[in-house]
Order: C-alpha cells, then sequence, then structure tokens
C-alpha cells in the first residue's frame, strides 16, 4: 500500500482507569478486581491512533487539559505518528476520564467525565478548520459535542472532504448532520438507535443500511461483533465476515476498526479489502489489554494478513 491522503480526526481524548473483573457488579455489589492499569483512550484518540500505526497522514483536532496526563498523551499522540498541532489545552480544567470495567468475557462497562473534551466547541472547529479543509477525510466520533461535530462535518462538506462518521457513543441524530455523512459505521445497538430498525440478521442489517442510505448517506457498515460486518452501498450490501481469535479485551476495537478501515481507503485500497484490512487490525487489538496500547502497527497488521492467507 502507498502512504494514504490527509486525514483529519475530530474527538475525544481521555485517561482510561481499566479494572479487571469476573463480572460486571449488580446495584448495591462490591466486586473485587484483579487487575488495575491506567491507559490513554478516548473514541477520538483511539481512532487516530490505529490510523497513525496503520500508516496515515494524520491531523488531530482535540483538547486535553492543563494537566500532566494531558502533557503525556499529547507526547504519546506525537510518538503515533499524529500532528498535534491542533490539540489544544485547555486551562483550568482536567483531562477526559473513562471509568472502565472490563469482565472475564472481555466486555466492556464505560462511564465517561469529559473534562476538556467539553471544550471542543464549534468556536474551537472554526479554529482548526483549514485542517479539515486540507484533509481528503474527516473521521468523527460522538464523544465530543453534537454541535462542534455539525460545524465539522460543514466545513468538510464545504471543502470537499469525505466525512467518515463512527456514531458512538450511540444517540439519536438529527436529518441536518446525516445528509453531510458520506460513510456511517455504527454497530448493532447504534444502527437501532439511529433507525428504529432491531439488528438481528443480515436481513435487518441491510434494512437498517437502507434506511441510512434514505438519509443521504451513500455507504454504510454495520459492525456484528462476531460476525463481521454489513458493509452496504447505494444499497447493495454483503456481509463481509471478521477473523476469529481469543478476545480478552474489546476496548478500543471498534476505534481500531475505524481507523485502520479510513487509512486503508485512502491509500486507495477496495472497499472490501479495507473492510479485510480493519477486521484484522482489530482482531489483533482484542487480544491485548487497553485502548490504544491493545492497537497494532502496520507491519503487525500485514504480518497478521499474510497468516491468515
Amino acid at each position: 500500500m502507498n502512504t494514504s491522503a490527509k486525514l483529519a480526526v475530530l474527538g475525544s481524548i481521555n485517561a482510561d482507569h481499566i479494572l479487571n473483573l469476573t463480572h460486571f457488579p449488580r446495584p448495591g455489589e462490591t466486586v473485587i478486581g484483579k487487575q488495575y492499569q491506567i491507559a490513554f483512550g478516548g473514541k477520538g484518540a483511539n481512532q487516530a491512533v490505529a490510523a497513525g500505526r496503520a500508516g496515515a497522514d494524520i491531523a488531530f483536532i482535540a483538547c486535553v487539559g492543563a494537566d500532566d496526563i494531558g502533557e503525556r498523551i499529547r507526547q504519546q499522540l506525537q510518538q503515533d505518528r499524529i500532528d498535534t498541532a491542533p490539540v489544544e489545552i485547555v486551562a483550568d480544567e482536567a483531562t477526559g476520564v473513562a471509568m472502565i470495567f472490563v469482565n472475564g468475557e472481555g466486555e466492556n462497562n464505560i462511564g465517561i467525565y469529559s473534562g476538556a473534551n467539553a471544550a471542543l466547541t464549534p468556536a474551537c472547529v472554526d479554529r482548526h478548520q483549514q485542517v479539515i479543509a486540507d484533509a481528503e477525510a474527516l473521521l468523527m466520533q460522538l464523544e465530543s459535542p453534537l454541535e462542534s461535530v455539525l460545524a465539522a462535518a460543514k466545513i468538510a462538506r464545504a471543502n470537499a472532504t469525505q466525512v467518515i462518521l463512527n456514531p458512538a457513543p450511540a444517540t439519536h441524530l438529527s436529518d441536518e448532520l446525516l445528509v453531510l455523512i458520506d460513510i456511517i459505521t455504527p454497530n448493532e445497538t447504534e444502527a437501532e438507535i439511529l433507525t428504529g430498525i432491531a439488528v438481528k440478521s443480515d436481513e435487518d442489517a441491510a434494512h437498517a443500511a437502507q434506511a441510512l442510505h434514505d438519509k443521504g448517506i451513500s455507504t454504510v457498515l454495520i459492525t456484528l461483533g462476531r460476525r463481521g460486518v454489513w458493509l452496504s452501498e447505494q444499497g447493495t450490501g454483503v456481509r463481509i465476515p471478521g477473523f476469529t481469535v481469543q478476545a480478552i479485551d474489546t476496548i478500543a476495537a471498534g476505534d481500531t476498526f475505524n481507523g485502520a478501515f479510513i487509512t486503508a481507503r485512502l491509500e486507495g485500497v477496495a472497499m472490501h479489502d479495507a473492510v479485510r484490512f480493519a477486521h484484522a487490525a482489530a482482531a489483533i487489538a482484542v487480544t491485548r489489554p487497553g485502548a490504544q496500547p491493545s492497537v497494532p502497527w502496520r507491519t503487525e497488521i500485514d504480518t497478521f494478513l499474510q497468516q491468515q492467507g
């Protein structure tokens, strides 16, 4: 693959506090943890790291607090081949925090404090509009203020920058925003929130994808966990299976998929092969603990694909 065109990522940065448990606590229950760690995360940062390690030429629009953890995160992002010039430091605010429980099956429950992420306002987006205008593609998620996501999408559309939205965490979105999206990548829950269609089968996925096409989105990727991805382009859909691995932690698996996918697409890789490349990156990530620590580098993804044949 060739070096990719310029990618802009707009999104969140968090310090993840991760506690591994045998099972999630019920209300009023205390569960003794088996392992605790602090790792760098946030859906925006995770996707930026996934793209950077996969080989993208990337700039990241985000905010951190004026604290030690924020500075450490900025330094780490630079090591992951990311232009952090658009990462603003917010005075008198903490860097965002995520409290994460991981159960014995590798599933997770997450609570988030936005902190400095709330400062990623439309005015902040406007200060970095040239980053979006100069990019070939803009990748976003929904841990940032919705009005800022909309503002960035409008800048991208005005400058012929492709817009990719990972609509997570799940929430209802306006038609004003959806019509500006070129590629959307919900999981089953997010697809149901957006369309009202419960995705339990390939047929359901096709119906949900069509509902999103009807909103003006040309390409829909519905991630289906172990079953792979339902890819629909202009109403023509197919399920692309993922790879079977022993998962120990699913944190950042979807983020890894998104970052790797858009990197491959910007390199001119065909849609089906770009999904397979992203599947490989995510498959590696779920075999490792943590968010950004689990994200593979390009050589690891290529080796994994060669081994799969």
